[in-house]
């Protein structure tokens, strides 16, 4: 199967993000995740090799607020202040963002922002 330019570029980005962004004990790594109908946050802990929590646009206890919530770049805010609101509870103040190889701009950045406005500090 041959990859798209798009992808592969992503990809190749990607790798190169990898190499630098590591997620440890006291600063885990905050990354995105973009599907076609859905927006993917985890905070990973990459020293002990687990994800600390997820939250996404299919998230239960969510779901009902993300329904009235306009444009996708609102709902990313909104997913972006509940993973800093979890990350609060379990005593996460600083992680790392990694953007996953996406460009930082529009759901992404409103990712980051709306992370920032929860009281994370990336």
């Amino acid at each position: 199967m041959i990859k798209s330019t798009k992808q592969a570029r992503r990809l190749r980005i990607k790798k190169h993000i990898r190499k630098e962004v590591r997620g440890t004990v006291d600063r885990p790594r905050l990354t995105v995740y973009r599907s076609l109908k859905h927006l993917y946050a985890q905070i990973v802990d990459d020293s002990q090799r687990k994800t600390l929590l997820a939250v996404s646009t299919l998230s239960k206890d969510i779901r009902d607020e993300l329904k009235q919530v306009k444009g996708n770049r609102n709902l990313a805010k909104q997913v972006g202040v509940l993973v800093a609101k979890r990350a609060l509870g379990s005593n996460i103040r600083k992680v790392v963002f990694d953007r996953n190889g996406y460009l930082y701009h529009g759901i992404v950045k409103a990712l980051a922002d709306g992370a920032r406005e929860g009281g994370l500090e990336l």
